[in-house]
């Protein structure tokens, strides 16, 4: 058993039983983003939470226990995402990514974005020329410091 297996299970369960992420994440309590990223195995669930996802996707309890582990996160195959809407994100990073940084620095200073204290909502905006798909992201700001 690996976290890789629990997660093909998670993903088979929802499609035969037809689920959404926002209503597994309503049950859970917690952000569709966030529940998503977690059954995808990038993130850990804590025992009551696991419980929930466990009995939304029929787990065993061996199976549930991977929720609770720390992950290997990254989980994308290849460096460069071959997929195309995944590789549309690595493409802004590419176009935009020393933007960010540039308005981030002179923002703040010398410092990151953190994507640990970070947050994120991913919403539908109807538009008249074709719906918009919208991504707020907000990371705290870390500082370098000098040591």
């Amino acid at each position: 058993m690996s976290r890789l297996e629990v997660t093909e299970k998670i993903i088979s369960t929802k499609v035969a039983k037809g689920l959404k992420w926002s209503d597994v994440a309503a049950k859970v309590g917690l952000s569709k983003e966030w529940v998503t990223a977690g059954c995808l195995g990038q993130m850990t669930f804590d025992p009551n939470a696991a419980d929930i996802i466990a009995s939304i996707f029929g787990l065993t309890e061996e199976e549930k226990k991977w929720l609770m582990v720390v992950p290997y996160r990254g989980s994308l195959p290849t460096s460069v995402p071959t997929d195309p809407t995944i590789y549309r994100f690595y493409e802004l990073v590419q176009v935009y990514g020393t933007t960010w940084k540039e308005l981030i620095h002179e923002e703040f200073g010398d410092g990151i974005m953190s994507a640990i204290d970070f947050k994120m909502d991913m919403s539908r905006l109807p538009d008249s020329n074709g719906d918009r798909v919208q991504i707020v992201m907000s990371g705290k700001y870390l500082a370098y410091k000098t040591y």
